[in-house]
């Protein structure tokens, strides 16, 4: 299998030639070759997105016209979703139920949302004592520059591109170098919906491909997932043009589970939070704090459920925790199970072996400055803590840099607002994790990132907003 470029509406070779191997994180071999792009093969689809942002029909059309195609992309990933499922989980492991189940019906319905969510958003118009009309117009800002990580590859890239297009922009997408076929997927598919040559273009390869892009003059917006040394390395990047940017990037994500709580719904949530993905998530539970007078009962079937957790092939629908994602991935997991990292914290269970899994782990008796703690394992590996009141759960939920994701378990309605209020993170979820309204703000604070997308968050940062002053007393 060979999977290439997708710019201005044709499949293509990078411009030297150059290739790399796709490896299979299960098989640990190789399955297919990629085309390694350069700063040329960036520069080309930048080039090809400005003319048809420029020149082209899709910043033109009405918003009907295009969410009609963009619907038709959204039927295209439901008709073909076999050959995503097989892209994601032999590209970074995922267990194929949830690509199935999760990350592909929801691709297509970021692409449903937006398309329909831009046709019916309305606009201001603002009231004047003055002989004047005031309204405001929601423009296409031009090329956008769409980077999209290696943990959730179709989805990721899909929430990107669905309100960059709906609003008539133009895209480079550059997925992660482990993770292309997907990408590559989106990139034909856009193109058997009609959608015209150039507006979607996909460009394959390693770091150097994603910081050409960053600091492309004729790129108007760039928008990331992934880490947060990068993201800073973006912005830096991007200052030199003043390009706008949306980063989210890492988290340490915490649950706060209270004296008060439904234990069966806090541990299935929780073993949610922390397991799904193989725990490669962003926004991961992978801190647990838990009130003192249900810690021993919490922690027994927190532990009990954790080991009742399938590992295998990630192919075979019974399994629930696949391989990590590569070879790389799986060093760094591992650091952070070695006693240096642990800080004198011990292992209840879970563990690793070989051939990039990591068993399910629970780490208890974590020192507040330990690695495990502090920094952004991005595994299966999870800590619990316990804590006493409630302002001291919410204290240490918020001992970190990252602000990107925090949950609370509780039957007290007024505790659940003010521990909602108090935490520090762009999503709290109350006794539920990763449920997702697309009109609602999505992002982190600190170092998990800047900015919003979601509803007319992403209108906002994928358009320029105009305001028009008519004179309308002659």
């Amino acid at each position: 299998m060979k999977i290439r470029h997708v710019i201005d509406g044709h499949e293509a070779d990078s411009l030297d030639g150059a290739t790399y191997d796709d490896i299979d994180p299960f098989t640990r071999s190789s399955y297919a070759t990629v085309a390694r792009g350069s700063e040329k093969d960036a520069d080309l689809a930048v080039a090809a997105a400005r003319q048809a942002f420029d020149t082209g029909p899709w910043p033109r059309m009405g918003f009907a016209e295009r969410g009609r195609l963009l619907h038709r992309f959204a039927d295209l990933i439901d008709q073909h979703a076999a050959e995503f499922a097989d892209a994601e989980t032999r590209d970074m492991g995922k267990p194929i139920t949830e690509a199935t189940g999760h990350d592909i019906p929801r691709a297509a319905y970021n692409l449903r949302f937006f398309a329909d969510h831009a046709r019916l958003s309305a606009s201001e118009s603002l009231p004047s004592d003055t002989a004047h009309h005031v309204y405001v117009r929601y423009e296409s800002a031009g090329v956008v520059a769409a980077i999209a990580p290696w943990n959730y590859p179709l989805m990721l890239a899909t929430w990107k591109i669905a309100p960059a297009l709906a609003w008539g922009n133009t895209v480079v997408l550059k997925p992660a170098e482990d993770t292309p076929r997907s990408a590559a997927l989106l990139g034909r598919l856009a193109l058997e919906a009609g959608i015209p040559e150039g507006v979607l273009n996909v460009v394959l390869g390693h770091g150097p491909v994603g910081a050409a892009l960053t600091r492309h003059p004729d790129v108007d917006r760039i928008t990331f997932t992934g880490s947060s040394a990068t993201g800073r390395a973006i912005s830096a990047a991007a200052a030199h043009h003043l390009t706008p940017v949306s980063l989210e990037l890492g988290g340490k994500g915490a649950a706060v589970v209270f004296n008060d709580a439904n234990l069966d719904s806090a541990v299935e949530w929780t073993i949610k939070a922390a397991f799904n993905n193989t725990g490669q998530i962003c926004l991961a539970g992978s801190r647990l704090y838990v009130q003192h007078g249900i810690y021993d009962e919490f922690l027994s079937r927190f532990k009990t459920a954790t080991e009742q957790l399938r590992l295998g092939d990630p192919s075979d629908r019974e399994t629930q925790i696949g391989p990590l994602a590569s070879a790389q991935h799986f060093a760094k997991v591992t650091s952070y199970l070695e006693d240096e990292a642990l800080g004198g914290g011990q292992i209840v269970t879970g563990g690793y072996d070989h051939d990039w899994f990591v068993r399910p782990t629970v780490v208890v008796d974590v020192p507040s400055d330990s690695l495990i703690q502090r920094d952004e394992v991005f595994g299966p590996v999870v800590t619990v803590t316990p804590f006493r009141t409630e302002q001291e759960g919410v204290d240490l939920a918020n001992s970190t840099p990252y602000g990107l994701s925090a949950m609370a378990f509780t039957d007290n309605l007024h505790r659940a607002h003010r521990v909602a209020a108090g935490l520090r993170s762009g999503n709290v979820w109350i006794n539920c994790f990763f449920v997702r309204d697309l009109r609602a703000p999505f992002g982190g604070v600190g170092d998990s990132g800047t900015g919003r997308e979601g509803g007319t968050f992403s209108r906002e940062f994928f358009t320029e907003p105009k305001s028009v002053t008519m004179r309308i007393d002659t």
